[in-house]
């Protein structure tokens, strides 16, 4: 089949002879865009282009602020676990993108094509790889927008490097030097009912059972009392549960510490807004590596587990055997959306540690070195009165002196209060350093 006329590219122009048409090469379209004054959060620069969908981009960097555009909150569509919602789900990100793969840690980001970036995200390696982006996995359809800036993550992160005797002097250089970089997590979130029958038996006493059986059992406590614990025996007992979960959060990404993530305080939904591609503009993103029907069965974990707890929680007693649960699903549906997140990665010593800022709030979550030489000498100056009270303790009672006695009292409790320190101290080290 031939070429439509006129090919595409050309528009009619003018015509010097009456009757003859004449087409000519559409003239490039001049660049409107308006320039206003804006400071970038990334690059600090002071020139920025007003995008047609209302947001800035900055003539710098490329950052993208999107757009004041309609909140739809925890109102935000959702979708039941049918195979035609799957396939009906619009795939790719809606414009085209790059891929960053990282030879070192495996991940997998998504760029705007104008980013010039070598640095993976999550462990601070350059060995990376880029690709075009793949268009066959789902678009979200919600995002959280970023509500904070890198300049916030730098000043939360100083506070954070305060806050503890055991972190080293010259940390304090790195909250000023560290790199964030912002990034769209994969997120799914899913809704369930879980209606739940349960048997058991429960341990209990005589006094127990009758106070558990008896509606107006406060009037029989006198009664009660008398009877004492009486003997001890196993009730059969049985109950119904019906749980409703809402909104249940589900990461997307295998590279981010759970442990962390449970630590960011979560994120608001209320603040969900329609995805667009604009949102991204200058920006990171994952996608999911983590499916759905993988997230979908690690929901249904957490919420079976939700849900025996509430059961037990009905019995009498929390002492119980042969406990037994008929579990059911109903008005199970699912999103994926995109949450804002800061990373940034730092090198101390000979060691990698990952700081996580969450792009809503700006509570921060990470990894700490410990200073163990500074550690050893705090705990070694703990154990001196200890060590002192014993010395005085056996110079006395060398002496038949009684009051080495006292002394000898002294030493036991500043030793069992220095282990103590010892324990809680060693634990918050190791957990600084595990994030």
């Amino acid at each position: 089949m031939s070429e439509s006329f006129p090919p595409t590219g050309f528009v009619k122009t003018k015509s010097a002879m009456p009757g003859i048409e004449v087409y000519m090469p559409r003239p490039p379209e001049e660049d409107g865009r308006e320039v206003v004054d804006f400071r970038c959060p990334h690059c600090d620069g002071a020139t920025a282009y007003s995008t047609d969908d209302g947001g800035l981009t900055c003539s710098f960097c490329g950052y993208h602020e999107a757009p004041q555009v309609e909140v739809v909150g925890k109102g935000a569509q959702e979708f039941e676990f049918t195979v035609e919602t799957v396939e009906r789900s619009t795939n790719g990100w809606g414009e085209e993108r790059k891929e960053l793969v990282c030879n070192s840690c495996a991940s997998h980001i998504t760029l705007s094509t104008e980013m010039l970036s070598h640095t993976c995200p999550f462990c601070g390696s350059n060995a990376v790889v880029q690709t075009r982006a793949p268009q066959d996995v789902l678009r979200p359809r919600f995002l959280v927008p970023f509500a904070t800036t890198t300049e916030d993550c730098r000043k939360q992160t100083a506070k954070w490097l305060q806050n503890n005797w055991m972190l080293p002097k010259d940390l304090q250089s790195l909250a000023r030097t560290t790199e964030y970089t912002p990034i769209y997590i994969p997120f799914w979130t899913f809704d369930a009912r879980t209606t739940a029958s349960w048997r058991a038996e429960v341990y209990n006493t005589n006094a127990k059972r009758r106070r558990h059986s008896a509606p107006n059992w406060k009037w029989e406590r006198h009664f009660l009392l008398k009877l004492g614990d009486g003997d001890e025996v196993w009730d059969w007992e049985s109950g119904a549960v019906s749980l409703f979960t809402d909104d249940m959060l589900v990461s997307g990404s295998s590279q981010l510490s759970l442990t962390l993530l449970s630590q960011l305080g979560g994120y608001q939904l209320g603040d969900l807004v329609p995805y667009t591609a604009t949102f991204l503009a200058g920006l990171s993103a994952q996608a999911y590596e983590v499916d759905l029907e993988t997230a979908w069965e690690h929901a249904r974990r957490l919420m079976r587990a939700r849900t025996k707890e509430a059961c037990q929680k009905q019995a009498s007693a929390q002492n119980m055997r042969n406990f037994s649960m008929n579990l059911d699903f109903s008005e199970e549906s699912w999103r994926y959306i995109l949450l804002p997140l800061y990373l940034a990665t730092y090198r101390y010593g000979d060691k990698v540690f990952q700081v996580m800022v969450n792009g809503q709030t700006g509570v921060i979550a990470g990894q700490r070195p410990v200073d163990w030489r500074k550690v050893g000498w705090i705990l070694a100056g703990a154990f001196l009165p200890a060590l002192l009270f014993a010395l005085i303790a056996a110079v006395l009672l060398g002496n038949n002196d009684d009051i080495g006695v006292l002394f000898g009292l002294l030493a036991g409790l500043s030793l069992i209060r220095w282990l103590f320190f010892v324990f809680n101290t060693l634990r918050k080290a190791g957990k600084m350093a595990k994030g």
